[in-house]
């Protein structure tokens, strides 16, 4: 990985849809060629340009024909998961939101009410650290 590589840069290594489904199908096991081209139904063209600039990110590699996640790409793929699973709760968070901008409650009414709404230990662990 070049020292020039920033945190938007790695992002944008996955940001579009075939991308992150790339990287995902890559993340599931080591996977050679042939079965990933055939996975992601992706043209010639946007799996190796897309598979290129994976490679040069840092997230994946190539081993005996077959492409894994490096430390690095397992780390980004950990927090890319995160961020489905905030994803799915998203109504629930919009919903902690408003709760938060109120006065109304008393923080603990609020944290039992959130505690009531996510059932995410991550996500919950996520928020009270940003707290």
């Amino acid at each position: 990985m070049a020292k020039s590589q920033t945190a938007a840069t790695i992002l944008r290594t996955i940001a579009d849809d075939k991308s992150l489904e790339l990287f995902k199908t890559i993340a599931q096991g080591t996977i050679d060629s042939e079965n990933l081209k055939t996975k992601t139904k992706l043209t010639r063209k946007q799996y190796y340009s897309r598979l290129s600039r994976m490679t040069r990110a840092g997230l994946v590699r190539k081993k005996s024909g077959k492409y894994l996640l490096t430390a690095f790409g397992k780390i980004v793929y950990d927090a890319q998961t995160t961020v489905d699973m905030a994803l799915t709760s998203y109504w629930k968070l919009r919903a902690i939101d408003s709760l938060e901008m109120s006065n109304e409650l008393p923080k603990e009414e609020q944290q039992k009410l959130i505690d009531a709404l996510l059932d995410n230990q991550e996500i919950k662990g996520i928020l009270v650290k940003g707290s």
